[in-house]
Order: C-alpha cells, then sequence, then structure tokens
C-alpha cells in the first residue's frame, strides 16, 4: 500500500485535481449506465414474448456491440478537430437524449409508473421490437462516449507513461465501485418503479457528468498527439503520414472504417503467427464473451425464468461488478508478485466452473430475492478472476509489444492485435448469445423451466471453455512455471533493419500505445 501512496504522491497538485474531477465524473456516467442497462435488459426479458425472449435478446445486444465500434469510428473525426470538452459534452449529451427516447415514446402510449398497491407495471402500446433500434442507437453513443473519455487522461497528465497506468487503475477501481453500486440501486429503482421508468435518472446522472468533466482544466495539453495515440490503439486510424489529409467529415470517416479493417487484418496476421499471442484467442476473446454472456444472458435467464422477478437480475450482477473491483485492485496491488497474466488466468478457468450452481439452485429456488444474493455471491469469484486477467492482458499484450521491432507503415501494432481480439468477441457474442439464447427459450417451452438450458449452455458450455483456456494458458514459452516472470518475445513479423532515429521513434511510438486502447469491453456493455 505504500506504492500507491508513492504513486499518488508523484501527480502535481493540479494533476490531483483533474483526476480528481474526473473520477467524479466518471462514476456519474457509469451509475448512469448502469441504471438503463439493468432497466433496458429487464424489460426486454418482460416484453419479448416468452418463446423467444433471450433469442431477441442476444441479437439485440450482437447489434449493440457492433454498434459501439461505428460510434468510435463516427467520432474519431471531431475529437481530431474540436476540443475534446467539447465533443465530450455534445456526446453525453446525445447519450442522454437517445436514452429518453424510450421514456418519451412510452408516456406518448399510455405507458404509467408500476402501481406499487396492485403491484403491476403499466407498458405503453409501443412495439417492442423498438428495442432493437433503441440498443443499436444507444451502442453508437456509447462507442462515441468510451472513445472520446479514453483520451481525457493523456490530457490530464501528460505522455508520461507510469502515470497513465496508475491513472487507469485507480480510475477502474472507481468505475467498478459506481458499477456495482449502481446495479444495486437499479435493482430497487426497477422494483420501485417498474423497469419502463426506472432509467429516468440516466439522463440526470449523464447530465451531472458531463457538467462535472467541463471542470478538468489541463484538456490543451498534447491534446492531438493523444487522440492519434488513442485512435490508433484502438485500431480506428492508420499511421501512414504520407497521405494528405482531409478535413472532409465522410472521408476521414471512410479512412476510419479502412484503418479498423487493416488493424484486425494485421492484428490475425501477428497473432497467428507468435506463439506469445495465439493463445490470447481463449485467454482474452473467448473469456470475455463468457463474462458478458454471463451478466447479459444467464443472470436475467435465472431471475426471469426461475425467482420470476426480473429485477432480480440486477443484484446478480451488482454481485458480477464486485467480483471485477475485487480482481482490479488485486492486480493494483498484486502486480510486482504476479508479472505476468497467468497466475489470474488459470484462477479464472477454475472459477467459471462455479457456474453448475445456477442449474442446481434452479431445482430448489423459491421466489425469494436471498437467491438473488446467493447467486451474486458465487458470481464474485467468477468477476474477480475475469477481471484480474483482463487487465493483466492488456498489460501484458503492451509490454510484448514495446519490447519488439515490430513496425507497420500504416498500422498500430496495439491497435491492430486489440482490434483482432475485439472483434472476435464481438462475432463470438453475436452469434453464440442468439444461438444459446435460443437454447433456454425452447427449454422453457419444452419444459416450462429452464433447468436443463442452465445444464447445458452454464455449466457444460463454461466448463468445455474452462478447460480450453486453461490448456491456452501452457501455449506461451515458460508457461510451465505456476508463476513464471516472461512469456517470451515476437519472433514473426519484424522489420529486420532500422536506423537509430527510426527506433527510437518507434520506442516512443511503443510506448505511446501503453494507454488501454478499447471499449471493454469490460469493458461496459450497453
Amino acid at each position: 500500500m505504500s506504492g500507491i501512496g508513492r504513486a499518488w504522491r508523484s501527480y502535481s497538485n493540479a494533476e490531483k485535481r483533474d483526476i480528481g474531477i474526473y473520477i467524479v465524473g466518471i462514476m456519474f456516467y457509469k451509475l448512469g449506465l448502469e441504471f438503463f442497462n439493468g432497466s433496458i435488459t429487464t424489460l426486454a426479458t418482460d416484453r419479448f414474448r416468452a418463446v423467444s425472449a433471450f433469442t431477441k435478446i442476444g441479437a439485440a445486444q450482437g447489434l449493440n456491440q457492433a454498434a459501439q465500434c461505428v460510434g468510435a469510428i463516427l467520432i474519431a473525426p471531431l475529437v481530431k478537430r474540436w476540443p475534446t470538452r467539447t465533443v465530450l459534452a455534445a456526446a453525453i449529451v446525445m447519450f442522454s437524449l437517445m436514452t429518453a427516447i424510450l421514456l418519451i415514446v412510452d408516456v406518448a402510449t399510455g405507458g404509467k409508473f408500476k402501481d406499487l398497491e396492485t403491484n403491476t407495471i403499466r407498458y405503453g402500446s409501443w412495439e417492442p421490437n423498438l428495442l432493437f433500434l433503441i440498443w443499436t442507437v444507444s451502442g453508437i453513443c456509447y462507442g462515441m462516449v468510451e472513445l472520446i473519455r479514453r483520451v481525457i487522461p493523456a490530457d490530464i497528465v501528460g505522455g508520461h507513461v507510469d502515470k497513465l497506468r496508475r491513472m487507469d487503475a485507480t480510475v477502474h477501481i472507481f468505475y467498478e465501485v459506481a458499477g456495482t453500486s449502481g446495479a444495486f440501486a437499479s435493482s430497487s429503482a426497477i422494483s420501485r418503479w417498474g423497469n419502463n421508468k426506472s432509467f429516468f435518472l440516466t439522463p440526470v446522472f449523464f447530465g451531472f457528468a458531463g457538467a462535472t468533466w467541463l471542470f478538468i482544466s489541463t484538456l490543451s495539453l498534447a491534446r492531438e498527439a493523444a487522440v492519434n495515440e488513442e485512435m490508433e490503439a484502438t485500431g480506428l486510424a492508420g499511421v501512414d503520414h504520407s497521405k494528405k489529409p482531409s478535413t472532409n467529415y465522410l472521408v476521414m470517416v471512410w479512412r476510419g472504417f479502412k484503418s479498423f479493417g487493416e488493424s484486425v487484418w494485421v492484428g490475425g496476421r501477428l497473432i497467428f503467427t507468435n506463439r506469445c499471442f495465439v493463445w490470447l484467442i481463449p485467454s482474452y476473446a473467448i473469456a470475455l464473451y463468457l463474462h458478458r454472456f454471463l451478466e447479459n444472458t444467464l443472470a436475467p435467464a435465472f431471475a426471469r425464468r426461475v425467482l420470476e422477478v426480473s429485477a432480480w437480475s440486477q443484484i446478480i450482477v451488482g454481485g458480477s461488478n464486485f467480483g471485477e473491483l475485487l480482481g482490479a485492485l488485486a492486480v493494483l496491488v498484486l502486480s510486482d508478485y504476479a508479472p505476468t497474466p497467468l497466475p489470474w488466468l488459470r484462477f479464472d478457468a477454475l472459477a467459471l466452473n462455479i457456474v453448475w450452481v445456477l442449474p442446481a439452485f434452479a431445482r430448489i429456488a423459491t421466489n425469494d430475492v436471498t437467491w438473488a444474493w446467493k447467486v451474486a455471491g458465487c458470481f464474485i469469484p467468477i468477476s474477480m478472476g475475469w477481471a484480474a486477467g483482463d487487465v493483466s492482458l492488456a498489460a501484458y499484450i503492451q509490454s510484448v509489444l514495446s519490447e519488439s521491432a515490430f513496425h507497420h507503415e500504416r498500422v498500430s501494432a496495439l491497435g491492430a492485435v486489440m482490434a483482432f481480439l475485439y472483434s472476435t468477441y464481438i462475432v463470438l457474442n453475436a452469434f453464440l448469445s442468439v444461438v444459446l439464447g435460443h437454447v433456454i427459450d425452447n427449454d422453457l417451452k419444452a419444459n416450462n423451466n429452464i433447468i436443463h438450458s442452465l445444464r447445458t449452455v452454464g455449466g457444460i458450455h463454461f466448463t468445455v471453455v474452462s478447460a480450453v483456456v486453461l490448456a491456452s494458458t501452457f501455449v506461451p514459452k515458460g508457461a510451465l512455471s505456476f508463476n513464471p516472470k516472461r512469456l517470451g518475445t515476437i519472433t514473426t513479423g519484424v522489420t529486420p533493419v532500422h536506423s537509430d532515429s527510426e527506433m527510437d521513434s518507434m520506442d516512443k511510438k511503443d510506448d505511446a500505445d501503453l494507454k488501454e486502447g478499447l471499449p471493454s469491453a469490460s469493458g461496459a456493455n450497453v
């Protein structure tokens, strides 16, 4: 803990002030996000027909994930042209308006707050499939905000890599504190007001977040360089400076799509031709998919189909968020003792098997909120292992690339690897969430319960992936050790000869790439 104290003292007073303001804003933002996530997910489980509810939810969430990438690409040119603070304020206002649309539509079509005397919710007469549009548009707005808010830390502390890492870790911890509180609070709000009205606080929290961020005072420090580095780290912009810059928005957006596509291609080559990266597909992309499936499908399914109260899914998600908080804290405190992600990933792989409690609980659970809290407690170690592995994997990818001489004339190495892994996750999530959601719906239709599907898409599904993830941790060099100190370096795809000045330039670029690039995932999901 003394190391944490020394880290905090390394910041100037102005930096401490701005970090504090940024953290307050990010906590307001996360609170609003949790209220919206919980409300719209439970709303979907209640409004969609029971025979197809989780099939449609899986499809809607897949669209949301893809829309986040589109949102980041659409906003990138604006971040380069106008002050970060201005674009962030506009993006958060747009996000607020998108979340308010459903509230307005519900009121306009006759929707009411929950009647506490009869415990019934009166929904508006709007078509439930409208949720697909809401999920997609909100995903675009979420992608915009997530990209912009990742630029601000570099404006606050400059390009100092160690300061950025410590700030990212600190912000992540407070982000999860807000996420845990928000999930529990949203469960109460849904029970009190109904899931068609409970997220009326989301625009309010978003407004507070935007207003708070306006007080950050150092948004002029190396802004353009920070933006360019963030674009490159996410695979949303090329680094080829031979192209003539364009001020045309559509041209810049088109280049963003092309750069992202090329980043995915280069990232795939890097991953499949290097032993130190190939194991990241199961350990990062597949593990991220499982975490999202746990929170977005299994938790709502258990709450709605077993406990018969959709609002209680947010209690389960709150337990998961608390596990993420513990995982981030564990990495921050124990990073000197576990220099590689392997111990965390092996813990994560073993913890995945805890999901077997769901079919066991489903046989004996009653319509009592204590069962939601029991499941939430079981989700804590699962999400703790995932979060610790996720944070340490990001640091591992960055460190390997910073030590290599890999160079591509148009694409950032970090951005390429992260773009491929995130694209793999999006494809897996979009396809499997629909397929497995259909399994849950069919089980309900055939047996009037989901015990069998919880055993297959929960227990068996997670155990198989657990074995795959555990096996993948023995792929890199030195992995036979329980807590290895090093896992090898890139061996292919390296440009063999560079001048000293070129190597110095690449070293600086790789240091700049030590920032987290992609959403995440997460890593929050709308």
